[in-house]
C-alpha cells in the first residue's frame, strides 16, 4: 500500500526536526533531512499500526471486515 503524508521539516541547531500534520503525535529528527524523514516515516508507521490494532478490538462479532483501497 502506498501512502503519502506531509513532512514539515525545520532546522534546529545541528538537527532537523519534523512533524506530520495529518498524524498527530508523529515526529522525527535527524542530523540530515533524509535521516529526519526516515525517523518521521518510522513514527508514522508505528502510530498507524497501533491505531489499527486498537480499533480492531472494537469490531462487533459478526461484522463484515473488508479492505477499501484509497488512491
Amino acid at each position: 500500500m502506498h501512502n503519502e503524508f506531509t513532512a514539515v521539516i525545520e532546522k534546529d541547531g545541528d538537527w532537523y526536526i519534523a512533524y506530520c500534520p495529518e498524524i498527530p503525535g508523529a515526529n522525527g529528527q535527524g542530523k540530515t533531512i533524509e535521516e529526519c524523514k526516515q525517523s518521521l516515516a518510522a513514527a508514522i508507521s508505528l502510530i498507524l499500526e497501533d491505531r489499527r490494532e486498537n480499533t480492531l478490538h472494537c469490531v462487533p462479532e459478526g461484522a463484515i471486515r473488508d479492505v477499501v483501497l484509497v488512491v
